[in-house]
């Protein structure tokens, strides 16, 4: 018995002898993956198109809180706010830069800080642009605009339509969702591109005193004009200060690809029902005439 059990133990160990071991793990090949991920990520987000998230009601009716969209970078070419880290300091110029079209709906970093707004180029280097009693005018000529009549959008948690932004303009309904009633104006800008903006009456930003726009600037606008900091305020005001250079321009706004309208919680059967219906691949480009 002590021959046959010391031969079986000389073929066990010539099978361990013989079982190739086990790879070893190669982390630090595999924190280099990560690594190169990463920066495909970062660099396709700085320089092709990265999403964005809408915060506010500025750009209503054409854009809600809750919105994702995407925003291209190239079409403007590349300048100092185009990484997706806005880390560096000023610089003059863009790399392959172009201007804005009016009409176009853009991000841009207000100078001196790092978040990002989006707003409407309206004004353009040269342009002669004022507001009077809620009318944009270029170079001395009204904007046309004409009334849509009223649009209902829907209220929720993250378009509440509350009494101070927009008092009595909340419609609750006994057997129907509470909707927000607000008067739509159709602007149509010399180019002849339009698009819908909101004006409820009298707001500080109805009066604009006309300025000429410098050299290598826009001058921007929300589309929801009582309710939008933009090119018409001081920075004091959390506006832009006026026409913003043209180098602090980040991207295009190009489509809409899903809507939120903010009450989904951590449960997931929530989230369904959290996704509003119809704006999934909205373009955001405006309109060529009316």
């Amino acid at each position: 018995m002590a021959a046959d059990e010391l031969a079986l133990r000389q073929q066990d160990f010539d099978l361990d002898e013989h079982t190739p071991a086990r790879p070893r793990t190669d982390w630090w090949a595999e924190v280099r993956g990560i690594l190169w991920l990463v920066l495909a990520v970062l660099g396709f987000h700085s320089l092709v198109a990265k999403p964005f998230y809408i915060p506010s009601e500025s750009m209503m009716p054409n854009l809600l809180v809750g919105d994702r969209l995407v925003v291209t970078k190239y079409p403007y070419g590349y300048s100092f706010v185009t990484p997706t880290f806005h880390l560096l300091p000023f610089m003059p110029g863009r790399l392959f830069g172009r201007l804005p079209e009016r009409g176009d709906v853009v991000i841009v970093t207000p100078p001196g800080s790092e978040t990002d707004y989006i707003k409407r180029v309206i004004g353009l280097p040269g342009d002669r642009i004022a507001v009077r009693a809620g009318i944009v005018y270029l170079d001395g000529k009204a904007v046309p605009r004409r009334f849509m009549g009223e649009r209902d959008i829907a209220a929720d948690a993250n378009t509440r339509c509350d009494d101070e932004h927009y008092p009595g303009r909340r419609i609750d309904g006994p057997a129907t969702p509470a909707v927000c009633r607000l008067p739509i104006y159709r602007e149509t800008l010399p180019n002849g591109r339009s698009y819908d903006t909101i004006d409820k009456g009298w707001s500080p930003g109805d009066e604009f005193g006309e300025i000429r726009v410098p050299e290598g600037r826009v001058f921007l606008m929300g589309d929801n004009r009582d309710n939008s900091a933009d090119s018409r305020f001081s920075m004091a005001e959390n506006g832009l200060g006026g026409p913003v250079p043209w180098e602090n321009i980040g991207g295009r706004a190009e489509f809409i690809t899903f809507s939120l309208d903010g009450s989904a919680t951590l449960n997931p059967l929530t989230w369904p029902k959290s996704f509003r219906s119809g704006r999934a691949g909205m373009s955001l480009h405006p309109n060529r005439g009316e």
